[in-house]
C-alpha cells in the first residue's frame, strides 16, 4: 500500500466480490452501535447490524445499504464478509417501501406467532434500503 492514509477494503458476498480498493475511513452499524475505522485501528471482529455503510475514498464518498455479516479490522485493512450488500441503483424502492410496511404492519400487531426479533431485522433492512436511496 503506498499511501499511510489509506487501508484496503475488500467487501465479499456469497455471490461477488462487492467492492475491492482503497479506502480513507469506513463508517458502518455493528451489533455494539455504529462504527468509524481509520488507517491504523486496532485489530477488531464485529457483527454487522443493518444499515448504511460508508467508503470514504480520498476523492469521492460512496454508499451502500448493508445488511448483516462480519468485519475483520486490521491496522492496514478491513473486511466485510456481508450476507447482502446494495448500491442505491441496486434497489427497488417501491420494494423496499412495500418491505417496510409489511414490517411495521407485524410489529403492530404483534399476535401470537409473530417473530418480533424478524420483523424488527426485516424493518431495519428495509429502512437501510431507502435511507441510501436518499
Amino acid at each position: 500500500m503506498a499511501d499511510n492514509n489509506c487501508f484496503q477494503l475488500r467487501i465479499i458476498t456469497p455471490d461477488r466480490v462487492f467492492y475491492e480498493g482503497e479506502a480513507t475511513m469506513v463508517e458502518f452499524n455493528t451489533t455494539e452501535g455504529q462504527i468509524g475505522v481509520l488507517p491504523g485501528h486496532i485489530p477488531l471482529t464485529v457483527i454487522v447490524k443493518p444499515g448504511i455503510l460508508k467508503i470514504h475514498e480520498s476523492e469521492e464518498e460512496k454508499e451502500a445499504a448493508l445488511h448483516s455479516g462480519f468485519a475483520e479490522i486490521l491496522p492496514d485493512s478491513i473486511t466485510i464478509l456481508a450476507e447482502v450488500i446494495e448500491w442505491p441503483q441496486e434497489i427497488d424502492e417501491s420494494r423496499a417501501q412495500a418491505a417496510m410496511e409489511r414490517a411495521e404492519q407485524r410489529l403492530k400487531t404483534k399476535s401470537p406467532d409473530t417473530d418480533i426479533a424478524r420483523a424488527e431485522t426485516a424493518l431495519l433492512r428495509a429502512l437501510a434500503r431507502i435511507q441510501v436511496l436518499k
